[in-house]
C-alpha cells in the first residue's frame, strides 16, 4: 500500500489534476494549518470527494460492472471486447487484478481521513460552526462506504469467516513509511459501524442533492447490519427511512418508474452522484456506453455486457413489468425493425431507450443513483422474513410494494413468500446497479453463467465453471496485486487464497 497510497497523497499534495478537484493544502505540509479554515473550505473537499467516487474505477463505471458481471444477470455478447476478466473471472495477482478499486478507494480514503482530521483540528480551536460536525459525520460515513466496499472486494463474507483478512484499516494520515498490514474481516466491519452510529445525529434529515444526508447513512447501515445477519437491526433502519417524512409513500408509481431514469434526484433518491458533463462524464467510457447496444450512439459503443437469458427469463414473467420500459434489443436480435426478439441492452445510464439522458448538455453525464427507496423496501422484506422472530406478514407487504411493478404476478402474502422470490426481485429492480453478485455471494448462492450466449457457442471458460458458488471458488474475492505487494512487503504474506 505504501506505493499506491503515497502516490494519492503525492497527487492530493503536488498533482491534484490527476484526479482534477482538491485545491486545498494537505494536512501535513508545513502551512497545515492554512488548509481548512472554514466550513466552506470543507465543503469544497466534500464536493471532491463526491467526485472521486464517481471515477471509472468506482461508481462511474468498474465498480458497478464487478457487482452485476459476475452475479448471473448479465453476459458477454462475445469474448475479447474489454472486461471479460470481469465475467470469466480471470484474475492473477499479475494480471487483470483489477487493481484500480484498491488505489482510487485508497485514494478516497486518504482524502476523508485528511478532511476529518481538519475538521477535528478547527472543532478543538474552538469553531462552533455545526456545519463542521455535520460535514465530519458525512465523512466518516462516506469512509465506512469506502471500507465496506473493499472488504466486499477483498475480503470473505462476514458469516463465512470474520477472522479471515479483510483490507488494511487507516483512519490517520500516513507518514511516508508506513506499511499497514490487513485487519480482519470483523475489525473492518467493527469500524464502518463505528463511523455509521458515532456522528450520526449531526447529519441533515433534509435532502442533500450529491451529497450525504442522514438518511444516506441509514441507507448504507442498513446494507451493512444485513451484510452481517443482523436482521432486527437491518429491519429496524430501513423502517426508520421508510416511515420517515421525507421517504413515505414515495416510490414511484408503475406509471413513472420509466421516466424516473430521466430524472435527477427524484423522490426515491437516497444517495446519488453527480455526473456533469464538464466534471465526472466520461463520455465514451462512461456506464452507459458499456451496457447499450452495439454502436448505438456512436461508433464506441462496443456493447460489452448485454443481459443473460435467466434475467430475461426472470423478467419475461410478466411481459407488462415496467422495468422493461429501459431495457432494449441488444446486437443478437436479428433486426432494429424486430426489437422484441431479445431486449437485453440496459439504458439506466442513457436515460432512456431514446438516449434522452437526464437532463443535462450530454447524455452520457447520467447520475449514478447508489442507492433507492425501493432497495430499502427490499432489505426491509428481506429482514423481515430472515429476523430472529420471522414477520412474513410483513416481509410480503414489503415485497409487495415493489413486486406489483410487475401487475400480473401473483401478489406477495405470508403464504407464498420466499427468500428465493425476494431476491429475485431485487435482482429485477437493481438490475445493472451493481447488487446482484454481492447479494449472491452474501446468502451462498450458487451463481450460473449464460455462457450458452456467447457468439461462438457453448465456450468453455478455464478460469471458472459455468456454476459456481462461494464455498468451493476461491476466486469470488479479488487477488491483492503484485504491484501493492511489491511496494508494501509487509503484506506480501497476506494475499488471498489461491493466488
Amino acid at each position: 500500500m505504501k506505493k499506491i497510497l503515497l502516490y494519492t497523497v503525492l497527487c492530493i499534495f503536488t498533482l491534484t489534476s490527476c484526479n482534477d478537484f482538491l485545491d486545498v493544502k494537505p494536512s501535513n505540509q508545513s502551512d497545515s494549518r492554512q488548509s481548512i479554515l472554514t466550513a466552506g473550505d470543507a465543503e469544497v473537499m466534500l464536493t471532491g470527494l463526491m467526485r472521486a467516487m464517481t471515477s471509472s474505477d468506482y461508481y462511474g463505471r468498474n465498480f458497478v460492472l464487478y457487482g452485476e458481471a459476475k452475479g448471473g444477470f448479465l453476459t458477454v455478447p462475445s469474448q475479447g471486447r474489454g472486461y471479460d476478466a470481469l465475467y470469466t473471472f480471470n484474475h492473477s495477482a499479475a494480471s487483470n487484478s483489477y487493481s484500480g478499486y484498491w488505489s482510487q478507494i485508497y485514494y478516497c480514503i486518504v482524502q476523508v481521513n485528511i478532511l476529518i482530521t481538519n475538521i477535528e483540528k478547527l472543532i478543538a480551536a474552538g469553531n462552533t460552526d455545526n456545519l463542521l460536525k455535520q460535514y465530519k459525520a458525512e465523512a466518516r460515513t462516506a469512509r465506512a462506504m469506502f471500507y465496506y466496499d473493499l472488504v466486499r472486494l477483498y475480503g470473505k463474507p462476514y458469516d463465512m469467516d470474520k477472522a479471515s483478512y479483510g483490507v488494511p484499516l487507516t483512519l490517520e494520515q500516513l507518514e511516508y513509511a508506513a506499511q499497514p498490514t490487513r485487519a480482519s474481516v470483523e475489525q473492518v466491519y467493527i469500524q464502518i459501524l463505528k463511523d455509521l452510529t458515532e456522528d450520526e445525529e449531526s447529519l441533515s434529515k433534509n435532502k442533500r442533492n450529491g451529497f450525504i444526508s442522514y438518511y444516506a447513512n441509514r441507507a448504507v447501515l442498513a446494507r451493512v447490519y444485513l451484510q452481517m445477519q443482523n436482521y432486527d437491526a437491518a429491519l429496524e433502519v430501513a423502517e426508520e427511512i421508510i416511515s420517515s417524512s421525507l421517504y413515505k409513500d414515495q416510490l414511484y408509481g408503475n406509471s413513472e418508474w420509466v421516466d424516473s431514469w430521466t430524472k435527477q434526484f427524484g423522490s426515491e433518491s437516497i444517495f446519488e452522484l453527480g455526473i456533469y458533463p464538464n466534471e465526472a462524464d466520461l463520455k465514451e467510457a462512461s456506464l452507459g456506453f458499456y451496457l447499450r447496444r452495439r454502436a448505438h450512439g456512436g461508433s464506441a459503443a462496443s456493447g460489452w455486457f448485454i443481459a443473460s437469458t435467466s434475467f430475461l427469463t426472470l423478467l419475461g414473467e410478466d411481459q407488462d413489468d415496467v422495468r422493461w420500459g429501459v431495457m432494449a434489443y441488444d446486437e443478437k436480435s436479428e433486426t432494429a425493425a424486430h426489437p422484441a426478439i431479445r431486449k437485453g441492452a440496459c439504458y439506466k445510464y442513457s436515460g432512456s431507450v431514446d438516449l434522452a439522458g437526464d437532463g443535462k448538455a450530454t447524455v452520457t453525464a447520467v447520475n449514478v443513483k447508489v442507492i433507492r427507496l425501493s432497495e430499502i423496501y427490499l432489505i426491509a422484506a428481506e429482514a423481515a422474513l430472515l429476523k430472529s422472530s420471522p414477520d412474513k406478514k410483513k416481509a410480503a407487504e414489503y415485497l409487495q410494494e415493489i413486486r406489483k411493478r410487475a401487475p400480473s404476478l401473483t401478489p406477495a402474502d405470508e403464504n407464498n413468500i420466499t427468500l428465493d422470490m425476494i431476491l429475485n426481485e431485487k435482482g429485477k429492480e437493481l438490475f445493472a446497479e451493481g447488487q446482484r453478485y454481492f447479494d449472491m455471494i452474501r446468502l451462498n448462492k450458487d451463481i450460473t453463467f449464460d455462457d450458452a450466449s456467447i457468439e461462438s457457442g457453448d465456450v468453455v471458460i478455464p478460469t471458472r465453471d459455468v456454476t459456481i458458488n462461494r464455498t468451493t471458488f476461491h476466486k469470488i474475492i479479488l487477488p491483492i496485486s503484485l504491484g501493492e505487494m511489491n511496494a508494501n512487503p509487509a503484506i506480501k504474506d497476506q494475499q488471498n487464497p489461491g493466488y
